[in-house]
C-alpha cells in the first residue's frame, strides 16, 4: 500500500477530468491526460508548486479548506470527498483533545418525558454539533420522510450541507444554512476539537457552500422565526420555531415547531394524524 494515498488520490482525480468537464478547451496537443496541475491550481486557488507538493506527498498537511477547493474544483462527489477526508486523517495522526466536553448523545429523563408528553407536536433535541438526539413522535413523522433522521446519529449540519435532498425540502436554503454555521460559529472560534473536527469534516465534503459560510460567519442564530419545509406527504408547511436551552451541562437545545398559518396547521394535523384544528397556528 503506498504511503501517499492522499496524493495518489488527487492525481487519479485530476487525471480522470476532461477539460470540457470544466469549461477548458482540449486543446491537440495534451500530453497529460485529463486536467493539467496548472489548470487544477488555477481552479481551486492554490499554486501550482503547492499542488505538486501535494501529489508528490512532500505536504501531507493540507488545510481542510485547501481539500475542499480541490473537491470543488475537480466537482467530487460526496462519496469521493469523504474518501479523501479518511485519507488525510490515516496521515494525520492527530487525535482530538481528551479533556474537551463530549457532544452529549443522551438526555435526561424529563427531558425525554416532556417530549413524550408534546406527542404530535414536532419537537427534537440538539447537542452542540447538531446532531439530533432525540424527538417527539411529531418530529419522526415531519422529519423522517424527507430525511433528517438518517444517519446515526442524525444530523442537522450534514443533512443541509451534504444531503442532495436538502434543497428541494427547504426552499429558502441558503438562509437555512447561515443559521447552521451561526450555531457552530461559536464553538469552533473556541477552539473546542469536536466542533472544529465537524468544520474540517464539512469544509471537504461540502466544500464552499460551508467553507464561505464559516469564514465569514458573523450572524446570530435566531432563536426564534418561521422557516419553510416543502414535505413529501404534506406539500409546503410554513412553520414557527422556537429554539429553547436546556441546562447548561447538558449542552443541548430543544427546537418546538408549530403551524405559523391555517393551511399548515390543517395540513401538519392530517399528517400527524390528530384532530384538525388540535394544532392550532401561531396567533390563531
Amino acid at each position: 500500500m503506498s504511503d501517499n494515498e492522499l496524493g495518489a488520490f488527487l492525481r487519479a482525480r485530476r487525471e480522470a477530468m476532461a477539460p470540457a468537464e470544466v469549461g477548458l478547451p482540449a486543446g491537440a496537443r495534451r500530453r497529460t491526460p485529463g486536467l493539467r496541475r496548472a489548470e487544477l491550481a488555477m481552479l481551486a486557488g492554490i499554486s501550482v508548486e503547492y499542488l505538486a507538493r501535494l501529489e508528490q506527498g512532500r505536504d501531507r498537511n493540507p488545510s481542510a479548506q485547501v481539500l475542499g477547493a480541490l473537491s470543488d474544483a475537480l466537482r467530487l462527489p460526496l462519496d469521493a470527498r469523504v474518501h479523501m477526508r479518511r485519507l488525510m486523517k490515516s496521515q494525520d495522526g492527530r487525535h482530538m483533545c481528551g479533556v474537551a466536553p463530549t457532544p452529549a448523545r443522551e438526555v435526561r429523563p424529563t427531558v425525554r418525558a416532556l417530549l413524550d408528553r408534546l406527542g404530535a407536536t414536532p419537537a427534537a433535541v440538539t447537542n452542540m454539533l447538531g446532531e439530533i438526539v432525540a424527538y417527539s413522535e411529531g418530529y419522526a413523522r415531519l422529519a423522517g420522510p424527507v430525511g433528517l433522521l438518517d444517519g446515526s446519529p442524525p444530523s442537522l449540519l450534514r443533512y443541509v450541507f451534504t444531503d442532495p435532498r436538502a434543497r428541494a425540502v427547504y426552499p429558502d436554503w441558503d438562509r437555512i444554512a447561515d443559521q447552521q454555521v451561526a450555531a457552530l460559529y461559536f464553538g469552533v472560534t473556541g477552539s473546542d476539537p469536536y466542533m472544529a473536527e465537524l468544520a474540517r469534516e464539512l469544509t471537504i465534503t461540502a466544500g464552499a457552500a460551508f467553507a464561505d459560510r464559516l469564514a465569514a460567519a458573523g450572524v446570530l442564530r435566531a432563536r426564534s422565526g418561521v422557516e419553510r419545509l416543502v414535505h413529501p406527504e404534506a406539500g409546503e408547511l410554513r412553520l414557527a420555531y422556537e429554539v429553547l436551552e436546556l441546562a447548561e451541562t447538558d449542552g443541548q437545545n430543544m427546537v418546538v415547531q408549530l403551524p405559523a398559518d391555517e393551511a399548515s396547521s390543517v395540513a401538519l394535523d392530517r399528517l400527524v394524524g390528530r384532530r384538525p384544528g388540535t394544532l392550532r397556528a401561531v396567533g390563531g
